[in-house]
């Protein structure tokens, strides 16, 4: 059991999971650039521990669970599931029906009760072996990481923030970013579907100071939990104990009544203001685009304590990978059977990593009638956190979702676009930037499991509409000849092809980089396209900006994931399908700021 974040890096040293940067680095850029490089390596890299770092005091800690041996370690687990298991064999828990029974409950119980957080009860907690109040209060001296270039300025970006519910009492950690202002403000970016951020309303309404807390740097899985998608009003520290099978032990405040973990390297106190905004952002987030600047509250700091030799912990988000994936890797599997008390058809679930954790997710089921599929999509729609997923794939019990290979091998030989496609709409999550409208937009759902009696049968994918295999058998011929017909496309692929064998049967799968224009939006160049008959054979074209590394399956991926409202960029014509992953503007209809990539190119 780790104590601490120093215990944890302790452990990944020993395991040779670390690297030291012995030479001084900046915390504009430079660290984040080196943290980028080491994060995309193969496997994760290393966690890497920043020595000297300029206008700071203290060192940075990166990548720390950037991988899936240090995500386990840090968990203490050897695979991902086993907290699941756990999780399930509580859930799994019968009333007992005899005295017997009775007496096998208590060590349970006693194992339960070992999950509750506990109050430190020494004279000083490491977390306040420095204190600073007052005008003593400088958030300079923190090495605040200035991620990518176009950020509003320097983020925090792994703080564990401490708030309580006005009406019930209870406590959340949450993880939300904070931009630094100045000496002793930040923001508070609340998402308006977090925890942190129903609260903050409670006090508005009541028009009330809220105390707030703020942590940074602490055993690994105390860090993991206060990401972790919980049901509002149950406790982090709780989850964060049940991983530790052991309490957090956690420190009162010195100018607000809040607790935090005691062994927290750096602890900002303070208050948000009921009515305060201030414009927050940019910031280059984990979708690999900047969100957008907003209005947001502001933390006011009354106090900074530390311990004497602290470790200041941050992370990088980008597109993916990135340490966040395995972070995010832990929830998927950790939730399954909390998932699945809901919906015990669900057998498995995967969210890929470029869906970006709230973009796409594929499930597999145990298809028991009609319809069956498409209840698991409006359920999960209705779902928690699922609730923002923008798509949802259904697959049949017997595909293995840890197997790519077996998904792109239905979707080639069972996908029917005329059938296997549910389109509605929702909430979004706000970093969703494809939608004309914040928070708010398309959904799709693709049912690929095997056809049950009542369902309407599959028709063969595009049968009717190609001319005989020519193209699509000859793909290098098309690359370098498409191109030099049709000016505004810069390059053309056919995706998987000969997997499954050429048949009339079988979806064929186009990606081409093209050009738009203010004249040549989305759907116009999909409606040329479908009129060339050398692309007939080709029943779902993917429109790509003209710059995209087709031979990128990833980077395909993610765009697609990121940058398609599925109502507005998708052109249906009889059984062939143009799907436009492109950037938007005001030729397709889309007048809200598109964000950049991020890049460390300024």
């Amino acid at each position: 059991m780790y104590r601490n974040l120093r215990d944890f890096l302790a452990a990944l040293e020993g395991a040779g999971e670390v690297r030291r940067i012995t030479q001084p680095v900046s915390p504009h850029l430079e660290i984040s650039k080196i943290t980028d490089e080491e994060s995309k390596a193969p496997g994760g890299g290393k966690a890497l521990i920043f020595e000297k770092v300029e206008g700071s005091a203290f060192p940075v800690a990166t990548n720390i669970f950037g991988s899936m041996k240090r995500i386990c370690m840090a968990l203490e687990v050897t695979d991902l599931d086993e907290p699941g298991r756990r999780i399930k064999e509580f859930m799994e828990f019968d009333p007992p029906r005899s005295f017997k029974e009775a007496i096998n409950v208590i060590p349970r119980a006693i194992e339960v009760s070992k999950f509750f957080p506990r109050t430190f009860k020494g004279k000083t907690p490491p977390c306040q072996e420095v204190v600073r109040t007052g005008d003593q209060v400088d958030l300079s001296m923190l090495p605040v990481l200035h991620c990518w270039p176009q950020d509003g300025g320097p983020f925090i970006t792994l703080p564990m923030v401490v708030t309580r519910s006005l009406e019930t009492g209870k406590r959340n950690v949450g993880m939300y970013r904070m931009q630094i202002f100045d000496r002793n403000t930040t923001g508070m970016h609340w998402h308006i579907h977090k925890d942190g951020s129903h609260y903050y309303n409670e006090y508005r309404r009541q028009g009330r100071r809220m105390p707030v807390a703020v942590a940074i740097g602490a055993d690994p899985a105390t860090i993991y939990a206060a990401t972790a998608p919980l049901p509002r009003g149950v406790d982090e520290m709780m989850l964060a104990g049940f991983i530790r099978k052991r309490p957090v032990v956690m420190a009162p405040c010195v100018t607000v009544d809040l607790s935090v973990p005691a062994e927290a390297e750096f602890v900002l106190e303070g208050y948000v203001d009921p009515d305060e905004l201030r414009v927050e952002g940019p910031f280059g987030d984990h979708t690999g685009y900047y969100s957008l600047a907003d209005l947001y509250p502001v933390f006011h700091v009354t106090a900074i304590t530390h311990r004497r030799d602290p470790v200041y912990n941050a992370t990088l988000v980008g597109r993916p990978p990135m340490e966040d994936c395995y972070l995010a890797k832990a929830t998927e599997r950790m939730f399954l059977p909390m998932l699945q008390t809901v919906f015990p058809e669900v057998v498995d679930y995967w969210l890929p990593w470029e869906g970006v954790f709230h973009n796409i997710v594929v499930v597999a089921i145990d298809k028991e009638y009609p319809g069956h599929a498409q209840k698991v999509m409006s359920g999960l729609w209705g779902q928690g956190q699922m609730s923002f997923c923008k798509a949802i794939t259904v697959m049949d019990r017997t595909v293995d979702l840890t197997n790519p290979g077996e998904i792109i091998t239905a979707l080639l030989t069972r996908f029917d676009v005329t059938s296997d496609i549910t389109l509605t709409k929702g909430v979004l999550d706000v970093l969703d930037h494809s939608s004309p409208f914040p928070n708010f937009g398309n959904k799709i759902g693709l049912d690929l499991t095997e056809r049950f009696p009542g369902e309407p049968p599959r028709s063969p994918a595009g049968a009717d509409d190609r001319s005989g295999g020519s193209a699509a058998a000859d793909g290098d011929v098309l690359r370098e000849r498409l191109p030099t017909e049709i000016p505004w496309v810069a390059d053309v692929r056919p995706l998987f092809p000969g997997r499954p064998a050429d048949g009339a049967g079988e979806n064929r799968i186009l990606a081409l980089a093209v050009e738009k224009a203010e004249d040549r939006g989305g759907r116009a160049i999909a409606e040329m396209l479908l009129e060339r008959p050398a692309l007939s054979d080709f029943n779902i074209l993917v429109l790509f900006d003209r710059e995209i590394d087709l031979d990128d399956g990833s980077l395909m991926l993610w765009k697609i994931f990121n940058n398609v409202d599925p109502g507005r960029d998708m052109v249906l014509r009889g059984r062939r399908l143009v799907v436009d992953a492109c950037r938007k503007g005001p030729m397709d209809g889309h007048d809200r700021e598109w964000p950049d990539e991020l890049t460390f190119e300024e």
